[in-house]
């Protein structure tokens, strides 16, 4: 006979697998009609979780998992340190895994902190994959995403919401008075920010001034780095010679970005305006200082922090409370200026 898998649980309850495994693990955070209907298929099938693993979720060690793609990111450094305050603050402490996005590497830290005895995990800005859900389910542990979320999958999570934010940059290169705005955006595969930031950006242009996108002579593509806004830049500057702005979709990128604009001699913002995404440290120490689109790393990281601790104490209700998303502002420098030449008529 088949062993019944949460799969089977799943299905038959007419639930998610992570619904499935919070009634297991912290059933007090899961809708009593919800956890009922669970917990009648479970007795229906036998279905008998590893109660060496589940055991761990009601003997707190006080230490949290975080998983993370690229330790050395500015933007990483920012959510770690609202991470660390948090947890200091609680009375626990991270052990902090940096994965490389590489599977391989993921899967040997997941093993790491369940022998480590981790009382849940914090896994941070990549997408969340049904092969990285059914990881994260075996170890039968709450998981808080930061800077990420799962729409597939009920797991809570904290960021802002990256499409608004996009739509709102945009909206303030428009009221600037720019309308030919060429935009670098994170790659098309990151269904977390990247595609959000470009949808929101196209969005704006439609809704405010009725534009479509020539995505032959407008945009450009990048992985969030500084030489990826370099590159980019000089693709774009090489096709299209006539923008007046620029939204970017990370700071570091529109360092780069401004960098090759320096080298061939155009001047930020009088010859072209650029608008960068996160406020990391680094936008205040350019020149010149950059104007961007705000998101609060710190608090991302202590929130999601709080989170997963409130969840531990099932003193919330996930399913209620399953994405936040916290406010994003338009920082303004010195890299933006109003665009006073360009016929609006």
């Amino acid at each position: 006979m088949v062993k019944p898998t949460i799969r089977d649980v799943a299905r038959l309850a007419g639930v998610s697998m992570s619904t499935v495994s919070r009634v297991m693990n912290a059933p007090d955070a899961v809708r009593p009609d919800k956890r009922e209907k669970v917990e009648k298929v479970i007795k229906e099938l036998g279905y008998h979780p590893n109660a060496l693993a589940r055991g761990l979720i009601f003997k707190r060690t006080q230490t949290i998992g975080v998983l993370i793609p690229d330790v050395s990111n500015m933007y990483v450094a920012e959510v770690i340190r609202g991470m660390e305050d948090a947890t200091h603050g609680l009375g626990s402490n991270l052990i902090i895994c940096n994965t490389d996005r590489d599977k391989k590497r993921m899967v040997k830290y997941l093993k790491v902190l369940k022998e480590k005895q981790v009382d849940g995990i914090i896994f941070t800005s990549d997408a969340v994959t049904e092969e990285y859900f059914e990881l994260f389910d075996r170890l039968h542990l709450p998981v808080v995403l930061a800077s990420s979320e799962a729409l597939d999958y009920e797991i809570p999570s904290v960021k802002v919401d990256d499409y608004q934010a996009a739509y709102d940059g945009t909206c303030y290169l428009l009221e600037k008075g720019h309308r030919r705005i060429g935009m670098i955006s994170g790659s098309l595969d990151d269904p977390i920010a990247g595609m959000p930031r470009l949808n929101g950006f196209k969005d704006a242009l439609r809704d405010r001034v009725g534009a479509e996108v020539d995505e032959a002579a407008e945009l450009e593509y990048g992985s969030y780095r500084f030489e990826d806004g370099y590159d980019a830049m000089k693709a774009l500057y090489g096709k299209n010679k006539e923008l007046t702005a620029l939204f970017v979709a990370s700071d570091e990128m529109a360092l780069g970005a401004i960098s090759y604009l320096h080298e061939i001699g155009l001047k930020v913002p009088e010859d072209i305006s650029v608008l960068g995404f996160d406020n990391t440290k680094i936008s205040k120490m350019s020149y010149p200082k950059l104007s961007t689109v705000g998101q609060p790393m710190y608090d991302i990281g202590k929130t999601a922090v709080e989170k997963l601790d409130a969840i531990l104490r099932a003193e919330v209700d996930v399913e209620l409370e399953l994405r936040t998303y916290l406010k994003h502002e338009i920082i303004e420098r010195d890299s933006v200026a109003e665009n006073k030449v360009e016929d609006q008529g």
